[in-house]
């Protein structure tokens, strides 16, 4: 849903931008900006929450952040990921990638 939000926020802010530098209407820039800029965070958070508990590869992780940059690239990705299955948690005993992360953290202390 983030990732569908987070596209649809990019082609608005490009309609923005059309109607900024071909018309001078700057509004639109200044409020799309601003939800695409809030929608990109979601998107970035969100990603980095559930790419451990959805046990994916660090490259997955990659993909999936830089399909951030290009306009409506998210929607790819998430369609890329729905194919492989990759958008259901496995069902695995085996320690996340934050669990490991708390473990080695603990051990540290």
């Amino acid at each position: 849903m983030v990732a569908i939000a987070e596209a649809f926020s990019w082609a608005g802010l490009l309609v923005a931008m059309a109607f900024k530098y071909g018309l001078g209407w700057p509004l639109g820039v200044t409020i799309m900006g601003s939800v695409h800029g809030a929608l990109f965070t979601a998107y970035v958070v969100t990603t980095l929450i559930v790419f451990s508990p959805l046990r994916w590869r660090i490259w997955t992780l990659a993909f999936a952040l830089v399909a951030s940059v290009p306009p409506l690239a998210t929607v790819w990705f998430e369609r890329w990921a729905n194919r492989r299955g990759l958008l259901t948690a496995p069902d695995s005993d085996a320690p996340t990638f934050w669990g490991q992360v708390r473990y080695v953290l603990k051990e540290l202390n």
